[in-house]
């Protein structure tokens, strides 16, 4: 090296230095660079999503549909500080394998920021360790099973509705309260789903669980029918019924207590409860009287006729959805949900990194989701991965959900 770019060297280091220095010292404003993650321009931000368009649970793809519309609404008023939102959602089947080589496509050849409102819990247990090992957000995943919220353990997955175990424990507490001699026969569906459901229900029975459930008896999404499972739990001489289906089996399993003429008290799980895609299917006259638990408003409630928030969403329906069912509350969960994966890239700001998303969505303070019933709202902590925590009972009176009693929860 000769003496010249010795102290060209010297002289560069020291300017170095000096910039160090200068950036250190710098205004807030100064630091305030871009910052992006995978998927991320200063036009666009490519989030991934992976839906059950075919398939036994394609009932759900409706949440797609929505979430779909609604990103392309926000895009036609601006997109998010500036950028489109590109939503690349992709189809499973509802097939956990699928689901694996979806989300892989998403992350490495798609390049998404994140994955998000991903449906099921037999297919997101499936990318579960996948999403944390690679560290991609897997967030607000349309699935309420408990092991969501696991900050410390899985600190990229985040759920979004109310989780199973609580829920279950809400029906266990009405059926106490006002049958405490039931004789119970629960349907659940023989994976992670229904077990999750299952548990949560087990547990808030305690020590009664042995003598009160008569009938446990489960089925698997690629059975035909459930004809024979309902044959056998009308002949448990149960005289109340938890349901723990998805939408196609719980539409079935409606339908053939009404040809049997079982008529027990029936609790119908949440991820089941749409008018649209169920209730109506089954033969609303057949689910009179069904309770389920409630978080949304629904369209066809008298009360909500002139809500800010409901005529808001049925103007979008109209617009961007004009042939889907307004009854069917996938729709109304998908639109709610982009809304928070909205939320969350908003005060991401200019710092689009997946560590800073995931910063974002565990901090929503008592953030309005305008479609929630009153006393509901969306709330995380980096020690709180479960953002809705309270719903509400209700009862089918053959038209729509009645709601009654308390808004139950934390």
């Amino acid at each position: 090296m000769t003496m010249n770019s010795k102290r060209r060297g010297i002289t560069q280091a020291i300017a170095a230095v000096a910039i160090g220095a200068g950036v250190a010292g710098a205004s807030p404003a100064a630091l305030a660079q871009k910052q992006y993650g995978p998927g991320v321009t200063d036009k666009e931000i490519k989030i991934g999503n992976i839906m059950p368009y075919s398939g036994p649970a394609s009932a759900y793809g409706a949440i797609g549909k929505a979430a779909a519309g609604y990103y392309q609404m926000i895009n036609d008023q601006g997109g998010v500080n500036g950028r489109k939102i590109n939503f690349v959602s992709l189809d499973d089947g509802y097939s956990p394998p699928k689901t694996l080589e979806q989300a892989r496509k998403l992350v490495e050849q798609d390049n998404v920021l994140a994955l998000v409102t991903t449906l099921g819990t037999p297919t997101n247990s499936a990318i579960h360790k996948y999403m944390n090992q690679r560290k991609v957000p897997h967030l607000f995943i349309a699935t309420g099973a408990t092991k969501w919220g696991d900050p410390k353990g899985y600190p990229w997955t985040m759920g979004f509705q109310p989780s199973y175990q609580p829920e279950a424990k809400i029906y266990v507490q009405h059926i106490l309260e006002t049958k405490p001699n039931a004789k119970i026969a629960i349907l659940y569906q023989n994976d992670d789903y229904g077990k999750d459901y299952l548990k949560g229900f087990e547990d808030g029975l305690g020590d009664k669980a042995k003598s009160m459930i008569v009938a446990k008896v489960s089925y698997e999404v690629t059975d035909p029918t459930i004809d024979s499972q309902m044959v056998q739990l009308k002949a448990s001489g149960a005289d109340t019924f938890f349901n723990i289906t998805i939408p196609k089996f719980a539409a079935m399993a409606i339908k053939k207590a009404a040809e049997i003429g079982w008529k027990p008290t029936h609790y119908l799980n949440s991820v089941s409860n749409s008018a649209g895609a169920v209730m109506v299917p089954a033969g609303a006259e057949n689910g009179i009287g069904i309770i389920t638990g409630l978080y949304w408003k629904e369209p066809d409630d008298p009360e909500f006729a002139n809500d800010k928030a409901i005529l808001e969403y049925l103007a979008f329906m109209k617009k961007y959805l004009p042939q889907a069912d307004t009854k069917d509350l996938n729709y109304l969960y998908g639109y709610s949900n982009a809304m928070t994966v909205v939320e969350v890239l908003k005060k991401s700001g200019d710092n689009l990194t997946r560590e800073n998303v995931m910063k974002q969505a565990a901090a929503l303070k008592d953030f309005t989701v305008p479609t929630l019933l009153p006393g509901i709202n969306v709330s995380t902590a980096p020690d709180d991965f479960f953002p809705i925590e309270r719903m509400q009972t209700a009862r089918w009176d053959g038209k729509r959900w009645v709601r009654f009693g308390k808004v139950l929860g934390r």
